[in-house]
C-alpha cells in the first residue's frame, strides 16, 4: 500500500503548532508523530494516534490532549450551508485508514462543548480517540470511565498543596526531572512520559504503577484507569504518597532526589500500590485487591496483604523480602528495612498479626510474630525475633529478643529512631559481643 502524501507546509505548520501547544515532545519521533496524528483544520480539534506509538508515548499523548481539551474555548459555529462531505475534508484525509474517528455528517445545530466529542469547523467533527481507555466502563475501574476525569482535580490539588508550608513535592519532582534530562539527555523520553507530560502526582503515579505491574493478560490501560480512579477519589491516599516521598528523601542517604525515589525505589512503589489495593479491599473488591498484591509480590518482591493498615510517612528501605500479614497495623513515620516479617504464629485465625506504633525502627532480617504491640518510638535490632510486646522508646535485640538494659530498667531512647535511622546506639554498649 502506497503511503499518503503528508499535508502541505501550511497544514504542517498547524500540526507543529498544535503539538507545541499540547506540550508533548517527541525528540526522535517528530516525523512519526506528524504522520500518525490526524488533525482537523481547526486548532480546537485534535485527533487520533496510530497504534505504532509505544505504551509510554500513548500515555503522554493521552494526558496532554486531555489537559488541552479541558482548557479549549467553545469552537466557532459552523457555516450556514456546509458544502458536501467530499469538499469538507482536506484532500489528505480521503481514504485514510487512520481517520476512523471522523464524522462526515454536517452539524445542524450548535452543540454544547463537552469533553467527548470535540466539535469542529466546516460541518464535521473529530471525536477524541481513546488511546487506552475502553469505550465503556471497565469492570475493574473504581469509578465509571466518564467520571474518572477530574471535575475538581485542579481545585483539590491547590488545596492539598497548601500543606502548612511544606514543600510542594510534585513541583519539586518536575524541576528535578528537567535537571536530570539536562545532564542525561538519554532520559528525556523516560521522564517526559512518566513525569513531565503528567498533569498531577496521582496521574503520574497511576501511569508509573500501571506500566510496572501490567502484563499481557492485565493491560496497562486497565490498570491506569483503576489506579487513577482510586487516587482521584481518595485524597488521603495522595497526602500519604507525599509524606512517603518526604520520608525517603529525608531519611535515606541513598535517596538523591524526590524523582529518584518516585521512579526507582521499589519499596515506595510497593507501598503506594498497597494503598490502592487496601482501598479496594475495604470496598469489598477482594479479588482485584488480591490480584494487585500478587503482581506487587512478583514485580517488587514485597508481599503486603491488602487487608493490612498502613500509616503515613513510611520508609521501606530496600524492601526486598518484606512480608506483612492481613491484620497487621503499621503506624505513622515508621522505617522498615529489607527481609522483615510481620507475621502470625501458626494456624490461628482472626486478629493475629503485629501492631507497630508510630516512629518505630525495624532492622533488617527481623521477625515480629503474633498479635503483639511494638510501642511508639521503639527500636528492633537487625535479625531479632520478637514474640512479646516491646514498651515504647526501648530497644529490643536478639533471638528471642530482649530489652536493652533489662526488663526491669530498660534504656529509654530520647530520640525517635525511625527518623534518626540509628541502628546501633545503646545496643553496642549493652552487648558483650566481641570479634
Amino acid at each position: 500500500m502506497s503511503r499518503k502524501k503528508l499535508p502541505n507546509s501550511s497544514t504542517g505548520e498547524k500540526i507543529a503548532m498544535i503539538l507545541s501547544n499540547i506540550g508533548t515532545r517527541f525528540p526522535e519521533k517528530i516525523v512519526v508523530s506528524m504522520r500518525s496524528l490526524v488533525v482537523a483544520p481547526s486548532s480546537s480539534c485534535v485527533c487520533k494516534a496510530s497504534p505504532g506509538f509505544s505504551l509510554k508515548t500513548r500515555f503522554s499523548i493521552h494526558n496532554r490532549l486531555r489537559s488541552l481539551r479541558a482548557s479549549l474555548p467553545l469552537p466557532p459555529s459552523p457555516l450556514p450551508s456546509p458544502p458536501s462531505s467530499s469538499q469538507t475534508k482536506p484532500p489528505w484525509l480521503h481514504h485514510s485508514d487512520m481517520a476512523a474517528c471522523v464524522n462526515d455528517a454536517p452539524r445542524t445545530e450548535n452543540r454544547k462543548f463537552t469533553r467527548d466529542p470535540c466539535p469542529g469547523e466546516r460541518g464535521y467533527s473529530l471525536r477524541f480517540a481513546n488511546l487506552f481507555r475502553p469505550r465503556i466502563s471497565s469492570p475493574l475501574s473504581s469509578v465509571p470511565v466518564l467520571q474518572n476525569r477530574g471535575k475538581t482535580t485542579h481545585i483539590r490539588k491547590v488545596v492539598d498543596d497548601l500543606d502548612e508550608d511544606k514543600e510542594d513535592v510534585w513541583l519539586r519532582m518536575r524541576e528535578e526531572a528537567r535537571s536530570d534530562v539536562s545532564h542525561e539527555p538519554i532520559l528525556s523520553n523516560y521522564y517526559e512520559s512518566s513525569i513531565l507530560s503528567q498533569d498531577s502526582l496521582e496521574s503520574a503515579l497511576a501511569s508509573h504503577l500501571s506500566i510496572k505491574l501490567s502484563n499481557p493478560s492485565l493491560p496497562g490501560g486497565t490498570l491506569y484507569e483503576l489506579f487513577h480512579g482510586v487516587l482521584a477519589e481518595d485524597r488521603e491516599i495522595v497526602k500519604s504518597v507525599k509524606e512517603d516521598l518526604r520520608a525517603a528523601h529525608d531519611r535515606d542517604p541513598a535517596c538523591v532526589s524526590y524523582v529518584h525515589c518516585f521512579s526507582n525505589f521499589k519499596g515506595f512503589l510497593a507501598c503506594q500500590a498497597h494503598r490502592v489495593a487496601h482501598k479496594l479491599w475495604s470496598q469489598g473488591r477482594q479479588a482485584i485487591a488480591l490480584l494487585i498484591q500478587n503482581r506487587v509480590s512478583e514485580v517488587f518482591a514485597v508481599d503486603i496483604h491488602p487487608g493490612a493498615k498502613l500509616g503515613r510517612g513510611l520508609l521501606f528501605d530496600h524492601a526486598t523480602g518484606l512480608v506483612v500479614g492481613e491484620t497487621a497495623v503499621i503506624g505513622n513515620n515508621v522505617s522498615i528495612l529489607h527481609n522483615v516479617t510481620l507475621g502470625g504464629t501458626g494456624k490461628e485465625s482472626g486478629d493475629r498479626h503485629p501492631k507497630i506504633g508510630d516512629g518505630v525502627l525495624i532492622g533488617a532480617g527481623t521477625c515480629i510474630l503474633g498479635n503483639i504491640r511494638i510501642g511508639d518510638g521503639a527500636k528492633i535490632g537487625a535479625g531479632s525475633v520478637v514474640l512479646k510486646d516491646v514498651p515504647p522508646r526501648t530497644s529490643a535485640v536478639g533471638n528471642p529478643a530482649r530489652l536493652v538494659g533489662g526488663k526491669e530498667n530498660p534504656v529509654r531512647l530520647d530520640k525517635m529512631p525511625s527518623l534518626t535511622m540509628d541502628h546501633t546506639s545503646h545496643i553496642s554498649e549493652w552487648s558483650d559481643y566481641v570479634i
